[in-house]
């Protein structure tokens, strides 16, 4: 039915964030790509970061193919995500080329730190850059300029959603997707107090209650002229 794009910065967001309304996407028949853009290779306390990045590119793909995802990696090193970045930039522009999408998910651009903040930036730029036809053409050809959802952030802090997608059938589903980042369970407990599996499902419940659900995500459109539309493009 529709080409949905997440960029997340980190191999885990998409999971935390996302991962039961792309599971409604698939479930939809919708086609489901997920781009990481940083490879994660900072996210622990011991194990060093060109071991740990490729570790953790492992992890995405493990979660992706477990149901059914497509995943790609723009192996961006953690702590170097940057809006300026003309190399990104045109990473960017060239996945959003190669996939087409009819909308792409990503970061809000108020979350908790900066590579998160760089990635919502860099979606948002290279999304247009992408519709212009004579913009580095060798990256492929032109994309429609494409609506944008902001997922939510961290702790569901200034991110008020405007749109609910019921993930009550599918919340098992994400949370084992997300027990797939083995190495990311032990790093968010130690360098953020963060019981990252009972905090996703708490938060999930706080988002079905919110709109008369057991469990929900929350999304915010980008609502800048031509970016909207008259279908409702989530599940």
């Amino acid at each position: 039915m529709y080409t949905v794009l997440a960029i997340s910065c980190h191999p885990d967001d998409m999971e935390i964030n996302c991962a039961g309304t792309l599971l409604r996407c698939k479930e939809r028949g919708d086609r489901v790509v997920v781009c990481h853009v940083a490879n994660g290779n900072m996210g622990h306390m011991e194990i060093m970061p060109e071991e740990l990045g490729a570790m953790r590119i492992g992890e995405a793909k493990r979660s992706g193919d477990s149901v059914g995802f497509e995943t790609v990696t723009c192996d961006v090193g953690d702590l170097l995500v940057s809006a300026a970045s003309k190399e990104q930039h045109d990473k960017i522009v060239e996945v959003i080329r190669k996939y087409q999408p009819d909308f792409i998910i990503t970061h809000g651009p108020d979350d908790y730190m900066g590579d998160h903040v760089e990635v919502s930036k860099l979606v948002f730029a290279a999304s247009f850059a992408a519709s212009v036809p004579h913009y580095e053409p060798q990256l492929g050809d032109a994309a429609a300029v494409t609506p944008i959802f902001y997922m939510e952030n961290s702790g569901l802090l200034n991110c008020d959603p405007t749109e609910y997608v019921d993930i009550t059938d599918h919340i098992e589903t994400k949370l084992k997707m997300l027990s797939m980042h083995e190495s990311q369970i032990t790093w968010l407990g130690d360098h953020d107090g963060n019981d990252v599996l009972e905090n996703t499902r708490m938060f999930a419940r706080v988002r079905g209650i919110q709109c008369g659900v057991k469990y929900a995500e929350g999304f915010r459109q980008c609502n800048v002229d031509h970016r909207n539309t008259t279908k409702r493009l989530l599940p």
